[in-house]
């Protein structure tokens, strides 16, 4: 197509405006605004449907701000449109305009379908060229991009208001939004989509958790590579459209009906009680490396969007690669860090969503390359009337550095070291006492010393990346076969232990153990200080079959199986029986910290620690793997009274005999023991009768005591 790029449109124009970006629609037709501070020219093309030639082809021949837009009298709703830009093709400068590739609005709120790289179309080079990419490929990629759509925004969110949950409140449940409900045992109506998912709120209503975190939902683009080993980008971390919900999960075929069925979802989440928490991932895009496809960034402004580097005499041709993805976007500069707020506000403000977690966040405050908690982008979101009071989530590092407790004031994270002491605590590792107390009370070691609190730990002991609860407790290594790599990819530290058998085993005692670990490490997530956040599905035992990094497997292997919600009802109703304590018994929601101080006056600290015996733990024992602690419930506000709770932890592979503390006016009940069987494992507080001894209680191998003084 070079060179022939024309005129051609006999509609009403004008000259716009410079704001709002992207297709911003009114009563009289749509303002299309396009930055680009290095493009020659600027053309919008409209289209009647994907699978057609251009009826328009509109030259933008205003430009402000480096911004280029055109206002289009009469176009409506539901109108589909892409664009080329000119200019220079120079990749060893970081310039790598090709007027021949169709390109999606960055802006764009809706796209039409996926891409697809047919005959390496979608590359803005030769791929047979020896030189790569700094060849030029002049065929057209039309035909294998999807239209951006132009969207109403008008819907009926029938008086929506967002749960506002406090963070210290909350139950996160991490989940695919396809994944729970693809498998056909889901029994929804339309499984895998916006829709299906619907069907399955008065479950999660159930269970007791009052926030989802959905994996990424911002439409992504598929790798060449992964298509190539007959696999697929299941996970979704590699975002091409930031401000349009994935199309592959919508129910409808109409194009941008993704955008209505993704605004009911929330707000039928939000009637159920439930915040709406997006995995979203600002530190790279989909366009990969320089050996990767021209989609929209690079071929609309490739040096402002991207971080570049490159020997002397081709100082812009690479990308800098800090997310192991191929590029990393320039969040230094000032029009990416006004895209991303952009997007971040328009889900906020048009879509309602509740807030975000930030995948690899600590690329996002990385500026001449190292992390700085003072970083443009925090500064920005701080600043910012709108995001301010969202949930702000952090995974607090990236490929080159681990920033756990280190993000600014605003900003929850999630905590991998309560994961890793957890699991090796659960193991029976020893040497894990003192870390073990640090986490278990919220990490004041990580968050108090900069005006954060407990709340501010999101507390996690698996998620989407590893292995799930189930296989945490049935593998000692990983089984990633599936995934085409040899088994190389993923993680090889899994502080994960079989309990005697790899895989699934018919020996009733290895899983009797399993099921007893589960009960003990969600007694870990919901009991302690801090934000849990749970797998969706460890609370029924979710398996992946020992795969660690299921990202590409979009099958029965990461399908919700919900055939298992009555095989293992008795993990279930154990997790619904948590949920309900911790949100009862609100001492275990404390947005301050525990600190050993009497704050009510009562004569008993807010907590209080103990060995087998009444004397302090024995914190840097080596073989120390029993932990004991009285929590006063006092300290805490609620409609319960005085009442005090007592846990004991015990990973050991021998029982011990526990002393019990004093309970002053009170009487000690036991509520739960994971050592026992369904039904006795955990009983309901208000019908425990008291302990026989008020003096002491056994504490069995590898179980998990909760005492309720009362």
């Amino acid at each position: 197509m070079s060179g022939g790029l024309s005129m051609k449109t006999s509609r009403k124009l004008s000259g716009g405006r410079h704001y709002p970006l992207g297709a911003a629609l009114s009563a009289e037709g749509v303002n299309f605004a396009l930055y680009s501070q290095q493009a020659r020219e600027v053309y919008l093309l409209l289209f009647d449907s994907p699978e057609v030639e251009p009826t328009d082809v509109i030259k933008l021949e205003e430009r402000d701000k480096f911004v280029w837009h055109v206002f289009v009298h009469g176009v409506k709703a539901g109108q589909l449109y892409g664009y080329r830009v000119r200019g220079d093709f120079q990749p060893a400068l970081g310039l790598r305009f090709n007027e021949n590739k169709l390109l999606i609005d960055p802006y764009a709120r809706a796209l039409t379908s996926k891409f697809r790289n047919e005959d390496h179309l979608l590359l803005g080079y030769d791929a047979a060229a020896p030189e790569r990419d700094l060849s030029f490929d002049g065929r057209d990629s039309a035909a294998c991009v999807p239209r951006s759509v132009v969207i109403d925004d008008a819907f009926d969110w029938q008086g929506d208001r967002p749960p506002d949950i406090p963070t210290e409140k909350l139950i996160i449940y991490e989940t695919h939004l396809k994944g729970f409900t693809a498998h056909p045992s889901s029994g929804v109506s339309a499984p895998g989509t916006y829709t299906g998912f619907l069907e399955k709120i008065p479950y999660l209503r159930e269970i007791g958790v009052n926030a989802v975190e959905f994996l990424p939902l911002q439409e992504f683009y598929v790798e060449d590579f992964l298509l190539n080993r007959g696999v697929t980008n299941y996970w979704g971390y590699n975002t091409i459209g930031f401000f349009a919900p994935e199309s592959s999960y919508a129910a409808g075929k109409s194009p941008g009906c993704q955008v209505q069925e993704f605004k009911t979802l929330v707000r039928e989440l939000h009637r159920a009680g439930i915040e709406v928490i997006l995995d979203v991932v600002y530190n790279h895009s989909g366009e990969g490396s320089e050996l990767g496809p021209t989609l929209s960034f690079r071929g609309i402004d490739n040096t402002t969007y991207y971080c570049l580097t490159g020997p002397p005499a081709e100082p812009g041709r690479y990308y800098m690669n800090y997310t192991g993805c191929g590029n990393t976007l320039n969040l230094s500069h000032p029009h990416v860090i006004r895209f991303v707020m952009d997007s971040l506000r328009y889900w906020v403000e048009v879509m309602h969503v509740d807030g975000f977690r930030f995948d690899l966040a600590s690329v996002l405050g990385r500026e001449e390359g190292f992390f700085q908690k003072s970083a443009s982008f925090f500064d920005a979101i701080s600043q910012d009337p709108v995001l301010c009071r969202v949930k702000l989530i952090a995974e607090p590092w990236d490929l080159g550095t681990y920033q756990v407790g280190n993000f600014p004031l605003d900003w929850s994270e999630w905590n991998g070291r309560f994961r890793d002491v957890m699991r090796k605590f659960g193991k029976g590792d020893g040497g894990q006492i003192r870390e073990l107390g640090y986490r278990l009370t919220g990490s004041a070691d990580l968050y108090g010393d900069d005006g954060r609190t407990a709340y501010n730990s999101v507390n996690f002991i698996t998620c989407h990346d590893g292995f799930t609860l189930c296989d945490l407790l049935s593998y000692n290594g990983k089984h990633n076969e599936a995934n085409g790599e040899g088994n190389r990819d993923g993680s090889d530290d899994n502080n994960s232990w079989n309990c005697g058998a790899e895989g699934e085993t018919d020996d009733p005692g290895i899983r009797a153990l399993r099921r007893q670990m589960a009960r003990n490490h969600l007694c870990y997530l919901l009991f302690s200080q801090g934000t849990p956040m749970i797998l969706g599905g460890d609370e029924f035992l979710r398996t992946q079959g020992g795969n660690n990094n299921a990202y590409c497997q979009d099958n029965a292997i990461s399908w919700f199986d919900w055939d298992l919600t009555e095989k293992n009802r008795d993990i279930l109703d154990f997790f619904r029986k948590a949920a309900a304590f911790r949100k009862k018994y609100t001492i275990l929601q404390r947005r301050k910290f525990l600190t050993g101080a009497d704050g009510d006056a009562d004569g008993m600290p807010d907590i209080s620690w103990f060995g087998a015996g009444l004397n302090p733990p024995a914190w840097d024992d080596p073989e120390r793997r029993l932990i004991c602690f009285r929590l006063d419930g006092s300290e805490e506000p609620s409609d319960l009274g005085d009442y005090l709770l007592f846990f004991i932890l015990n990973s050991g592979y021998r029982g011990v005999r526990v002393s019990l503390p004093p309970c002053p006016g009170m009487r000690w009940h036991r509520i739960i023991d994971t050592s026992l069987s369904p039904g006795g494992d955990f009983v309901d507080p208000d019908t425990a009768e008291p302990l026989s001894s008020q003096e002491s209680c056994e504490a069995p191998p590898r179980s998990v005591i909760l005492l309720l003084g009362r």
